[in-house]
């Protein structure tokens, strides 16, 4: 194993992150206020060492199938990476993993069917890997589902004791729009058990070999690397809490002890990967980068004790979506309490923005305003997403004002090449 050395002021927290595991949970938000506290924030050239050479700061898109023709044509993502470059994007945030199939040839999860129609050996993550790369720019691919899978995959219905359940039984989610009783199983959604060693291996194997396979800078993990609260009584973590505990889980799933331990569970996952990552990435550090949800948000609904993951180096870059369409509502949401923390730490901190979807594209000044607002609070920006920029939602301005828009709007506020 290769691992690259720790930066000096953050082995302090690593080792006080550690303790917070045999912590009440309400001691461990105290503690971690007082840790940022007293030992103080990493140097920032410590947190951000991992940027793109020559940038202070990630600007950066995520990239998606859906809906776009962009990951079926070697061409588009030629072009695509090229446009980004010229306009004073760095980073790419590909999406790898989605609705239960991947963009690359598996041994752990099918081909994505359009994909496998269209264009098999494209390999478009790769190819956006080898574009970027030439340019300096950087390829963090995004595992969207993250432990999420369709009602209807085949590892669900080959492993059914992998799936996380509710105390009635039940394991299956509308998300996105679907309805439980209406809506078709493919559109429905069931959790995968992050304590299984299968779903582990299994999920790990997914990462490692896009890593491997395409030399990427980084992964990116969402809010479905979570484990909703609600789940939990199926009869694998139902043992395996007997066994810890000597007890029956509580039949309430609030129960503080009882996220506690799933949590622990849900972060001894994070840090097999991260352990993973530093053997398949060699001697360079893969960025493990997290997209989460507001933190109180994020515990209480999902598990993910982010703030716990980022001072014990668990995560190296955080990216707090925040598509609030109005400035004003932008602006205030960038003064959350847990954005305010993150700063204080020194980690590298990008806000997603909506550049547009759907009927949802907000125009040039508008966005201007949030990119500024972000940068002045230290922030990268990230947008949502790659077809919202000057693509096929690039709104009644067009793509080539957007386009030069956009080039010098980050040249401006972000400066670079």
């Amino acid at each position: 194993m290769v691992a690259s050395p720790p930066p000096v002021q953050r082995v302090p927290l690593k080792r006080f992150a550690h303790l917070k595991r045999h912590l009440p949970v309400p001691l461990t938000v105290l503690v971690t206020a007082l840790l940022a506290l007293t030992v103080g924030a990493p140097r920032p050239a410590d947190a951000q060492s991992r940027l793109p050479k020559g940038f202070e700061r990630r600007v950066g898109v995520w990239l998606t199938n859906s809906p776009s023709p962009l990951y079926y044509d070697a061409a588009r993502i030629e072009t695509a990476v090229a446009q980004l470059d010229a306009a004073g994007f760095n980073t790419l945030y590909p999406n790898v993993w989605s609705r239960g199939a991947t963009f690359h040839r598996s041994r752990w999860a099918p081909l994505e069917p359009a994909l496998a129609r269209s264009n098999p050996g494209l390999d478009p993550i790769c190819r956006f890997t080898k574009a970027a790369h030439r340019r300096g720019m950087q390829v963090i691919p995004w595992f969207e589902y993250g432990l999420m899978e369709p009602g209807d995959a085949e590892v669900v219905q080959k492993n059914p004791e992998w799936v996380l359940r509710r105390a009635d039984g039940s394991a299956l989610y509308a998300m996105h729009g679907a309805n439980l009783k209406t809506s078709p199983l493919k559109d429905l959604r069931v959790w995968l058990n992050p304590a299984h060693p299968g779903v582990r291996a299994r999920f790990i194997g997914l990462i490692k070999e896009i890593v491997q396979r395409c030399g990427v800078d980084g992964i990116q993990l969402d809010d479905h690397f979570a484990w909703p609260v609600e789940l939990g009584y199926d009869p694998y973590t139902r043992a395996l809490y007997v066994a810890d505990t000597g007890r029956e889980p509580p039949a309430n799933f609030n129960d503080r002890y009882w996220m506690k331990w799933r949590r622990q569970q849900l972060t001894a996952l994070l840090r097999e990967l991260r352990s993973t990552m530093q053997e398949a990435g060699g001697p360079r550090r893969t960025v493990i980068s997290l997209s989460p949800g507001p933190f109180r948000f994020a515990y209480n609904h999902w598990l993910q004790d982010w703030e716990l993951w980022a001072l014990g180096e668990l995560v190296d870059d955080l990216i707090v979506q925040n598509y609030a369409y109005s400035v004003k509502g932008f602006a205030r949401d960038l003064d959350q309490p847990a954005l305010v923390k993150a700063r204080r730490w020194g980690m590298p901190v990008e806000i997603g923005i909506l550049s547009g979807f759907g009927g949802r594209t907000p125009d040039m000044a508008t966005l201007e305003q949030k990119v500024r607002l972000s940068a002045a609070r230290g922030h990268g920006v990230i947008f949502f997403y790659w077809e919202g920029l000057w693509g096929q939602y690039a709104g009644p301005e067009g793509a080539a004002a957007r386009q030069a828009a956009f080039r010098r709007l980050n040249r401006e506020v972000f400066g670079g090449r």
